[in-house]
């Protein structure tokens, strides 16, 4: 078998976390809606969406990754995560209710990742990475909105045997 039919299918983050916010308590509670957008280019139509549902949970994949060459060669590609909450402009006191919201929802959210990510080690030779790089947004962003955003790499093990059989013999001439 080579290393192309090898391969894993890579975790589907949007759905992951469509199914997430779905059965989540305080996500139906607070009426959050999980959208897909195609990398920050699409974070427009998420904006967009945002004048007909006030809370959001948008999940995009980035183009970025990076391999590692290490003792445990891996490929790793991030998938970005905002939790969005609109709220009268200028209300600060609204803007921390929210933000306590959004704390609270990455906290459950982070208590299912711990266990999907179980999952993917055994069954899918995947793993997301151990830390999950967060960043609350600044209010001048999007005004009237409070936003988290998280990162999570999710790597998936490689095969950096060589294989002479994928290779063209040169002959020196």
């Amino acid at each position: 078998m080579t290393n192309m039919e090898n391969r894993k299918a890579p975790w589907d983050a949007v759905a992951f976390f469509e199914k997430l916010t779905a059965r989540n308590k305080l996500c139906v509670e607070k009426g959050f809606k999980c959208v897909e957008v195609s990398g920050m280019e699409g974070m427009e139509d998420a904006i967009k969406a945002m004048q007909n549902t006030k809370n959001f949970v948008i999940v995009t994949e980035n183009a970025a990754g990076l391999t590692e060459l290490d003792n445990t060669p891996h490929h790793s590609k991030l998938r970005t995560v905002f939790i969005a909450m609109r709220h009268k402009e200028d209300d600060m006191k609204a803007r921390h209710r929210c933000m306590d919201i959004i704390r609270e929802v990455f906290r459950q959210f982070c208590s299912v990742i711990i266990q999907e990510n179980v999952r993917l080690q055994e069954e899918n030779i995947q793993y997301i990475d151990p830390v999950i790089r967060l960043q609350e947004v600044s209010k001048y962003l999007i005004p009237g909105t409070a936003i988290m955003m998280f990162e999570l790499g999710v790597n998936t093990f490689i095969d950096l045997s060589y294989n002479e059989d994928e290779w063209i013999t040169v002959q020196n001439s």
